[in-house]
């Protein structure tokens, strides 16, 4: 039996953290359903390329986009297995039920 993948907790924080910007969703909305080249997203999102590879940075250090070189040009396309792994870590919460109240302090 395979043994279940998980996140450390540095990498939980990195994705969070990564989809916690309104243009790295729009990125990641863009490449929902096919790899696109950094022109082209500059293109799609009306933005700077420095501004566009600062975000895209982000999102390849959280593992959420992968990059492919063609020749000159750099396409990138979703990490899915990871955003699977931002899911489970959230599907986990759904299991615990809910909280018991709390010890009276003393």
């Amino acid at each position: 039996m395979a043994e279940a993948i998980a996140l450390t907790p540095a990498q939980t924080i990195a994705g969070f953290h990564a989809l916690s910007e309104p243009l790295r969703l729009q990125i990641i909305d863009a490449l929902r359903t096919q790899e696109l080249c950094v022109c082209d997203l500059c293109d799609v999102l009306d933005v700077s390329q420095s501004k566009l590879s600062f975000h895209l940075k982000a999102l390849r250090e959280a593992g959420l986009v992968v990059a492919r070189q063609e020749g000159r040009w750099i396409y990138y396309s979703l990490n899915l297995p990871q955003f699977a792994l931002l899911e489970q870590f959230l599907a986990d919460f759904r299991r615990c039920g809910q909280a018991r109240p709390g010890r009276p302090c003393a």
